[in-house]
């Protein structure tokens, strides 16, 4: 008898400024599953409008009260979740506790962990306890009085303000001096009611992805990130705006370094699925590499130019057969 196949439903789209690229990221996980294996349907939900749409652009209302779709006349049930929205409410642990309800598995890390991971100050000094290098910051919130030579003395020039809790360089800006943050605030602020002011480090971006199962542990080659830009912006991310080398040209010492810390990082905070880290690598005052986490991104892009398909590919490994390794980790 045929093994019947999995209903996987790419979860995507979400309520951020981000909803558009998660719509791109969908459509190449799409591309990338192995359709012989797995029935593949893509499912955007956006505030109450949750609909699945099929081959023919025909859209199908989902059920929330079990995450299931009438097709036919007969009732699809999804087996697995791949979450791939960039933001809320897929990025922060909302979506994590409504498939929890369910019993759904799903493709990232739990409540917890995506909450956590989602606010980056929360994060920060949560690591930090761990031994991770981070940069200093400072939180501020939507009514809190603002010193801004307080807190250029604090954490220097330049720096940068974003938001505490969101996803994609949205309301990010490089400040220089002090008169620059009241208006990097406001712009912050549009995005978050939390927002961090955080130390600038001189150095070299590189980002790198790890997933893990029970049977392997694989790092990704990092990624080095050049721009012209003033910072690694939204342009840069999506509009071509940045030159993206994979393997980074970081010494071979510092590229094992790296790999370790991630996935140490990983373990530290039990994730699942694929997650990407972000990181400065700077000098000591001894001119040596020095590792510094910017941020973990639990729901990496993943159309066929973003990072974790190009590190992927450098790696030599099928995308196919990683996305099928996250899903049948879940079941085994």
């Amino acid at each position: 008898m045929k093994e019947l196949k999995r209903n996987i439903a790419i979860v995507c789209g979400g309520d951020s400024s981000e909803h558009d690229v998660s719509m791109r990221s969908a459509q190449g996980l799409y591309s990338f599953f192995d359709k012989e294996r797995y029935n593949v349907y893509i499912v955007d939900v956006k505030d109450q409008d949750w609909h699945v749409t099929l081959e023919n652009d025909e859209t199908i209302k989902i059920d929330k009260n079990d995450f299931s779709f009438v097709r036919d006349g007969k009732a699809v049930v999804f087996d697995y979740a791949y979450i791939t929205i960039h933001g809320t409410p897929g990025e922060n642990g909302i979506m994590q506790g409504y498939f929890d309800l369910l019993h759904v598995p799903y493709s990232t890390s739990g409540v917890l962990v995506e909450a956590m991971t989602f606010d980056k100050y929360v994060l920060n000094n949560y690591l930090k306890g761990f031994g991770v290098n981070v940069a200093d910051s400072i939180l501020l919130r939507r009514d809190d009085t603002v010193d801004e030579e307080a807190i250029a003395a604090r954490i220097g020039m330049p720096c940068f303000v974003k938001p505490a809790a969101d996803g994609s360089s949205f309301g990010v800006s490089k400040v220089k001096n002090a008169d620059q943050l009241a208006p990097a605030l406001r712009v912050a602020f549009m995005e978050s009611n939390e927002v961090m002011v955080e130390q600038f480090m001189d150095g070299t971006e590189i980002s790198i992805g790890v997933y893990k199962t029970r049977d392997k542990s694989v790092v990704f080659p990092a990624t080095e990130v050049v721009t012209n830009n003033e910072f690694f912006d939204y342009d840069a991310k999506y509009n071509g705006q940045v030159q993206e080398i994979t393997p980074a040209r970081i010494a071979p010492e510092t590229a094992k370094a790296v790999a370790e810390e991630t996935s140490r990082i990983y373990d530290i905070l039990h994730c699942n699925g694929i997650i990407r880290i972000d990181y400065i690598i700077t000098k000591d005052a001894d001119g040596n590499d020095k590792i510094n986490m910017l941020e973990v991104n639990t729901t990496p892009g993943m159309t066929p130019t973003s990072f974790i398909p190009q590190q992927v590919r450098a790696a030599g490994l099928d995308i196919a057969q990683v996305l099928t390794d996250i899903v049948e980790n879940q079941f085994n």
